[in-house]
This record gives structure tokens, sequence and C-alpha cells, in this order.
């Protein structure tokens, strides 16, 4: 049973940083299938990073230069380094995984940033 389980977030001044992690778990993946999202109040779940299948990776443009998507295959993790935080990246932060065609989610880590 593929179970994707974000972890990391937390209470943050604005210009902090925090780390999220993902960790899977019940099956193995490329880089380029897990993606991380954010959800704010009243918005629509927007994609924030994605690997590509070179290795390297894609940023909404808010967070460009800010974050950054990264994965440990021996904990089968991938992370969203978050720096220079803002209070607009309130948000409850996801990991998806696409995999056969099946989309996982996570259940979210709430990220908050004050200002």
């Amino acid at each position: 049973q593929v179970q994707l389980e974000e972890s990391g977030g937390g209470l943050v001044q604005a210009g902090g940083s925090l780390r999220l992690a993902c960790a899977v778990s019940g099956t193995i993946f490329w880089f380029n299938a897990v993606d991380w999202y954010r959800q704010a109040p009243g918005n629509q779940r927007e994609l924030v990073a994605s690997g590509t299948s070179g290795g390297s990776a894609n940023y909404a443009d808010s967070v460009k230069g800010r974050f950054t998507i990264s994965r440990d295959s021996a904990k089968n993790t991938v992370y969203l380094q978050m720096n220079s935080l803002k209070p607009e990246d309130t948000a409850v932060y996801f990991c998806h995984l696409l995999k056969g065609g099946v989309h996982y989610w996570g259940k979210g880590t709430l990220v908050t940033v004050s200002s």
C-alpha cells in the first residue's frame, strides 16, 4: 500500500526557513514522480515544485530562488527546503506521487509564516 507522510511544518517568522519531508512507503519512485503542492485558505491547490527526469527541478515563479526540492533515495524521502519565507507562503503543503496512472497524496503539513 502506497503511503505518503509529510512532516516539518510549523510556525516561522518571515525570512525564516523550514524543511519539509515527504516519506514514501509501499513503493519506490523516480525523482520526477513526486511533487510538492500547497493550498492556502480559499485558494486552489497549486504546484510548488517538481523533480524532472534529468534530476533537475521546476518551481512555481513565486518560490523560485527560495525553495529547493531534493530526494534521499536511501530514505525514500523527498524534501522541500524553504528559505526566505514570506507570509504569502502560508498554506498546507502536500506531497503528491503519480505512479502507474494513480495519484497518491499525503495528508499535508501546515506552514504558517508570520509577518
